[in-house]
């Protein structure tokens, strides 16, 4: 399954900053249950599309959306920061199933 969403890339600060892209509630829940199976520590395995760019990475459940990482290798390749707005593809990984 696949979803294309458009969002602002936000900063989450936890243990170091980080940037992520939420999906909506809607997308997300959609997606949660699509992903039954693949869940693990509430996260979803996936595989992103970011412009040119296609990595592997998990969703992180957040206030009931899913936020989807923005690995630095990404903002340097894309030239996006915090505030940009890009559209993300985003692919379920089963793959990684345990």
């Amino acid at each position: 399954m696949e979803w294309t969403f458009t969002g602002e890339v936000i900063e989450w600060r936890g243990p170091a900053p980080y940037l992520f892209v939420a999906m909506t509630p809607e997308e997300s829940e959609d997606l949660r249950e699509a992903a039954r199976g693949l869940v693990y520590w509430g996260q979803v395995p996936v595989r992103v599309t970011i412009g040119g760019t296609e990595f592997s990475t998990a969703l992180f459940p957040r206030d009931g959306r899913y936020l989807a990482p923005v690995k630095v290798a990404v903002q340097r390749a894309e030239a996006i920061g915090e505030g940009a707005i890009v559209e993300v593809v985003v692919r379920l990984n089963a793959a990684r199933r345990g």
